[in-house]
């Protein structure tokens, strides 16, 4: 299987955090992330900071970081001002997020889907101008927290909108966690099918227990790039019933992928640990609880 990562950390792992991470931690951690070998960090959000107030210094870690970092960080936006606003700063990689339901979009962004999808082609021209390269992101694909399970015709409908054309990527968001493994297959080839020129990029949660297992079916489907975020951090602040993603440890020992070793886990495992210790939230990474165990001839369990 290859995969590549994208730790989510920073972004969706922070939006429920009690205690938010100094600036200069923030740009430390996308460089001891990158230096484990993970491919891909989602940096931070352009949303509202009176609403999150975890991402008010989006912009000062993005300008913080190397013209090479950057071209490796992903900027959460919502409208063609923010992209400007983030380009601004350096940012050169965009994630236009819109849900596939109404009611899920209206308390996410503060608008319908429509408005989303007819505001992306402006989105796509700011990055362009800069060089950049937008990802058309789809939260909700499988269930809404207001309107339950949403339809797979949706989510074609979408992919397919011409107005999305001139993204480099979809990014597949099982945002509640509620998905199967069947279902994250079936909707991962939806947009292998349907979008045959993007990759694809499958976000999840561990809410009901198979956030790995989700993965996994979807990069079976056919996705390119898996997300998680360290010690399970996150969740929605306008999704009730949402809870922390897939834990990028649990990831990586379920891939195995080339740069992992028991020496570069031992580091993510601390990594994870000091920093949801930082922000006053539990660890649930179950990875870090076998490497934490008496299993002592199991080479990927810590040195006491």
């Amino acid at each position: 299987m290859t995969v590549q990562f994208r730790d989510v950390t920073l972004r969706d792992g922070l939006q429920l955090a009690g205690k938010n991470l100094s600036t200069e931690r923030k740009v430390q951690l996308v460089r001891e992330i990158f230096a484990l070998g993970v491919e891909h960090v989602e940096v931070g959000s352009m949303a509202r900071p009176d609403l999150v107030p975890t991402m008010a210094d989006t912009l000062d870690v993005v300008a913080a970081l190397t013209p090479e970092e950057r071209d490796r960080v992903w900027v959460w936006v919502a409208t063609p001002r923010h992209v400007e606003r983030a380009a601004a700063a350096g940012a050169r990689r965009f994630q236009y997020c819109l849900s596939a339901s109404d009611s899920h979009n209206k308390a996410n962004i503060g608008r319908d889907t429509e408005a989303s999808l007819a505001a992306m082609p402006d989105a796509i021209a700011v990055a362009a101008a800069v060089g950049g390269s937008v990802q058309l992101c789809i939260a909700t694909t499988f269930t809404c927290p207001f309107e339950g399970v949403v339809p797979v015709e949706r989510i074609a409908s979408i992919l397919e909108d011409p107005r999305t054309v001139g993204a480099v990527d979809a990014v597949i968001c099982d945002t509640l966690g509620q998905a199967h493994p069947a279902e994250v297959a079936r909707r991962v080839e939806l947009a292998v099918e349907r979008r045959p020129e993007l990759g694809v990029v499958y976000h999840g949660h561990d809410t009901w227990g198979l956030g790995v297992a989700n993965a996994l079916a979807a990069a079976e489907a056919g996705a390119d790039v898996i997300d998680g975020a360290l010690g399970g951090l996150g969740g929605c602040p306008f999704a009730p019933g949402a809870s922390g993603n897939t834990a990028t440890e649990d990831l990586a020992f379920a891939v195995r992928p080339d740069w992992l070793t028991p020496e570069t886990f031992a580091t993510m495992v601390h990594l994870g640990e000091e920093i949801t210790g930082l922000v006053d939230e539990p660890n649930r990474s179950r990875a870090r609880d076998g490497a934490r165990s008496n299993a002592r001839a199991f080479p990927w369990v810590l040195p006491s």
